[in-house]
């Protein structure tokens, strides 16, 4: 059984959330190697899964990942913005889990997202909740969106960006069911325009 996209540990999964449609037979993009290696996920589900990282430890983590799961996967090194081995349009996906969160020049990964994707394709992101934590004592000095992104500014990025928000999620957590706050924020935006 190959195994489902995840967004973060001890949240609920693609299988669960349903964000990302069957990839097989698609071309996906891994937009930062997540611990999850959703590149890998991708490929054991019959994607053309490609995976582009800054760090060579995680590449060659994933590669060996692949060789042990007999799968293809393509591999780039490089800022997340270097998405030139990608044509325009040419992207069936990109997901982007937990990988996104203290990237400076968001603006500009965006605008090479949504180059490189098809029309209407979906951009799947999964970001650290700007309200976890705020509950900690050690956090009340904290402002809201002050440690991570706001709601409002990955609304807005995407929006400048030309991506339509078409599903929002919080999740919580299973370890913690007390929480008053999500830890994980999860996004599917899709491109608009050619």
């Amino acid at each position: 059984m190959p195994r489902s996209i995840s967004y973060g540990p001890q949240i609920p999964d693609d299988s669960d959330l349903r964000l990302c449609a069957d990839p097989s037979g698609k071309r996906a993009l891994e937009l930062g190697i997540s611990g999850a290696m959703n590149a890998l996920a991708l490929a054991e589900q019959g994607a053309k899964a490609m995976a582009i990282d800054s760090d060579p430890e995680r590449i060659l983590g994933l590669r060996r990942a692949g060789e042990e799961a007999s799968v293809r996967i393509e591999f780039h090194e490089g800022d997340l913005a270097d998405l030139g081995f990608a044509t325009s349009a040419s992207i069936d996906l990109v997901v982007a889990a937990g990988t996104l969160d203290h990237v400076d020049d968001l603006a500009r990964v965006l605008r090479q997202v949504h180059r490189v994707l098809k029309p209407e394709a979906p951009l799947v992101i999964s970001a650290s909740h700007p309200a976890h934590g705020l509950a900690d004592p050690a956090e009340l000095q904290q402002r809201y969106g002050s440690r991570v992104r706001s709601v409002g500014d990955w609304y807005m990025a995407l929006y400048r960006s030309n991506f339509r928000i078409d599903s929002l999620q919080e999740l919580f957590d299973r370890r913690r069911p007390a929480d008053n706050a999500p830890c994980t924020l999860v996004i599917r935006a899709r491109k608009l325009g050619v």
